[in-house]
């Protein structure tokens, strides 16, 4: 994918109306400077990059996949410029989006993994089934929508798609429901999708929590490739970053933060699961991260009370050492 650079585009909203999760651990942790270069790899409302270049007077690359974020987002780059670069793409084309904009190492990294606010509260983007909407659910606009997984996927890859990415017990039950539903007509809302998984699984008294959601979770990660696209991010990472820039990644589910957590155990020379009673045993390579804290960074009750997103984030650090970059996963 070739990145593309922030043009004239319509402005919705002003970044300062939202605020981002762990945003004071975020600017604790990356420790901006001036003259330094810094890859915010999920724009979203920019966030993060305004907070970033308010805080030093330093540069930062800020990527985003979403076609009305990236236009949105004309009106932090005209406030902030020369100083901040929007480019069109994924993060894991960091590296590229960094080249084009004459860096060619960075000083951090900033990953906010998952779907945004914005997103999320659109009903005409499909990632809700809050308000009824079309059943797109697709970050980029662009490719097979939710839809068009839920309407010709067949049963048994439906199910692993609700299992693997939804960790939905239940995914055969629901994904039977699906294909029976779909013979009768097309699924192509929000409200008819949630409505099928809710006959299957039912609600519990007292239960706050929809019975859709492990489902269009999963439906979302994998119309998105958002796991396969954090793997790719975080070796971007390791390779762009200079010794001792920094990796911070916000994570919303486990499967997200399993990733990272693994991802920086490894690269920091520890072997999840090696029993406490034997020896570490070797890494195949020279530690390429020092990990800040082993648990990760969490909010704190009044962040929680204002944003109730927020409970599940968790921020994980690594500071970069100068090791070679890891080659593979």
């Amino acid at each position: 994918m070739t990145p593309r650079r922030t043009g004239a585009g319509p402005v919705a909203r002003d970044a300062r109306a939202h605020i981002p999760v762990l945003l004071s651990e975020v600017l604790e942790q990356l420790q901006p400077k001036a003259g330094e270069a810094y890859i915010d790899g999920t724009f979203g409302a920019g966030g993060y990059s305004r907070a970033i270049l308010e805080a030093a007077p330093c540069r930062v690359i800020a990527i985003e996949r979403d076609p009305t974020a990236f236009a949105n987002g004309q009106a932090l780059v005209d406030t902030f410029s020369p100083r901040l670069t929007l480019v069109a793409a994924t993060f894991s084309d960091m590296e590229l989006a960094a080249r084009e904009a004459d860096v060619v190492q960075a000083d951090g990294v900033v990953l906010d993994i998952g779907v945004s606010s914005m997103q999320l509260d659109d009903p005409a983007r499909g990632f809700s089934f809050l308000g009824d909407g079309p059943l797109d659910m697709r970050m980029s606009q662009a490719g097979p929508s939710a839809a068009d997984v839920v309407n010709s996927a067949d049963e048994e890859d439906l199910a692993d798609i609700l299992y693997e990415f939804g960790e939905e017990r239940r995914s055969r039950a629901i994904a039977r429901a699906i294909v029976k539903a779909r013979a009768d007509a097309p699924i192509t809302t929000t409200k008819a999708l949630a409505a099928i998984v809710e006959r299957v699984l039912g609600r519990a008294r007292g239960d706050d929590k929809h019975p859709a959601t492990r489902t269009f979770q999963a439906l979302r990660i994998h119309v998105n490739d958002e796991l396969g696209e954090l793997r790719r991010g975080l070796q971007a990472a390791e390779r762009l970053l200079k010794p001792g820039g920094r990796l911070l990644v916000v994570t919303f589910h486990s499967l997200e933060d399993r990733i990272v957590k693994h991802f920086l155990q490894e690269r920091s020379g520890k072997v999840a699961g090696a029993s406490r009673y034997l020896p570490e045993a070797a890494a195949p390579s020279p530690p390429s991260f020092r990990i800040v804290n082993t648990r990760g960074f969490t909010p704190n009750e009044k962040e929680t009370d204002e944003n109730p997103r927020a409970r599940s984030a968790r921020l994980r650090v690594g500071v970069r050492t100068d090791a070679p970059a890891w080659h593979g996963p």
